[in-house]
């Protein structure tokens, strides 16, 4: 599929989300429909985006980059969407981060042309599928993790293997640094030295920087948080040092990347890190945080709480939730009780249940606020469980109605993408401009 299929993609019913009794429709003509989805154009539940505050955070975040001096990978698997990745690259982004190669296949068909893979790749189809596209376009870069000599070893079996090997571009990977009770990564620093060393006498890999991941186990308090990343960069600089000093790295530019999007403040500021003598290395850190294009209603949030003080401003000028999901009051068959037409099919809830957000009765084209006291306390796969105190009689008098729209609001962003092929961006007024498309 060429770029542009990827970049403005055909939407036909039947499709979550889009009228049934449409024609086929370019994804690019989404916005000449005049839809609103408070005017019951779009089917619900619908997954949608705020233009205004996608727009902020992608600009915000290449601002906030720059002025610290460091490149920008945002992680792809966050919204896995040509036309997001599209306006980051055009915001100023140094490439795009994917979890597997299947994910950079899709970002390299829409225009990605730096890319990381925070992953170890190994497996023979995987190694195959990355020389098939750095030989397709011989401007793309892909870097990916190493851990382990038995993962070289590997990748070496499979470079021998191939009939044309010497024609191979060498794999560019990134020695990552982990630690005990984590994820991947090498342990200490005798296990990342012998792995550096391994790639520096292969023919079939270069070592091309370091790299680390520190975003699940921070803890939104500012204090530990800071003591977490910088003991973790601490290691990283260690064993980059070493490598710079036994050259094991194989060019001037060293990259050091690492972020996920809880703490990505505390990591910018250790991404540049002096790694020789002057002229010997230049560094190029790559922040990854993914999750800011979107920021949400609730894990985000709360980080963002913790960072702000520190980044020096106030949260409502920092990252703004983008994503929300509406969807209709089905029923109240009980005081205290409305089940809302959405759940575990259409929304995020594995950091967190969503929020009651904003409401619109039926016909009114304008959102209202939810009262303090509604809450999410359970999912189905496609119903959510709005509950308030019955015994509050300032709670009963605000009561959902059957027919209302509901306006819920999403904690961690990834695993709402991934329920949708597409989303209507909108503007304030809820009146769809544009649109989006998803490919997991």
């Amino acid at each position: 599929m060429q770029s542009h299929d990827f970049l403005n993609p055909v939407l036909q019913p039947p499709m979550k989300g889009l009228p049934l009794h449409i024609q086929p429709l370019p994804l690019s003509q989404v916005g000449a429909q005049g839809w609103n989805v408070l005017a019951d154009d779009l089917p619900f539940p619908v997954a949608l985006l705020k233009r205004d505050a996608l727009a902020h955070n992608i600009a915000w975040m290449a601002q906030r980059t720059r002025a610290w001096g460091v490149a920008l990978a945002p992680h792809g698997k966050t919204t896995m969407s040509p036309q997001l990745f599209a306006q980051q690259l055009a915001a100023g982004a140094w490439g795009i981060s994917f979890g597997n190669v299947f994910q950079l296949a899709v970002g390299v068909a829409a225009g990605v042309r730096r890319a990381i893979i925070p992953n170890q790749v190994m497996g023979a189809g995987d190694l195959h599928a990355i020389q098939m596209l750095l030989q397709a376009h011989a401007d793309l870069r892909v870097l990916f993790l190493i851990d382990s000599v038995q993962q070289l070893a590997l990748i070496e079996a499979w470079a021998a293997a191939q009939p044309s090997a010497q024609l191979l571009r060498p794999f560019e990977l990134l020695l990552e640094i982990g630690f005990n009770g984590g994820r991947t990564g090498c342990r200490d620093e005798q296990q990342a030295l012998a792995v550096a060393r391994a790639v520096r006498a292969s023919s079939a890999a270069q070592l091309a920087g370091i790299e680390c991941y520190e975003g699940l186990w921070a803890k939104g308090e500012s204090s530990a948080d800071s003591q977490w990343v910088n003991t973790l960069m601490d290691r990283v600089d260690a064993v980059a040092r070493q490598c710079v000093e036994e050259s094991l790295f194989a060019h001037e530019e060293v990259i050091v990347s690492a972020g996920g999007s809880a703490v990505f403040d505390l990591v910018a500021a250790r991404l540049n890190p002096v790694l020789g003598r002057p002229g010997q290395v230049r560094v190029t850190g790559v922040l990854r945080s993914g999750c800011y294009v979107t920021h949400d209603h609730g894990t985000y949030t709360q980080m963002m709480a913790a960072m702000a003080p520190r980044l020096g401003c106030d949260c409502a000028d920092a990252l703004r939730p983008a994503l929300e999901v509406w969807a209709l009051v089905q029923s109240c068959p009980e005081p205290g009780l409305a089940i809302v037409g959405a759940g575990k099919r259409d929304l995020s809830f594995d950091m967190g249940l969503p929020t009651p957000i904003a409401r619109a009765a039926p016909g009114a084209l304008q959102p209202q606020a939810v009262p303090a006291g509604w809450h999410i306390t359970g999912l189905n796969d496609q119903h959510a469980y709005l509950r308030w105190d019955a015994a509050d009689p300032a709670l009963n008098a605000q009561a959902p109605v059957v027919g209302e729209r509901i306006g819920l609001g999403i904690s961690h962003p990834c695993t709402t993408f991934d329920k949708w092929r597409w989303m209507p961006v909108v503007d304030e007024d809820y009146g769809v401009c544009e649109a989006i498309s998803t490919h997991f």
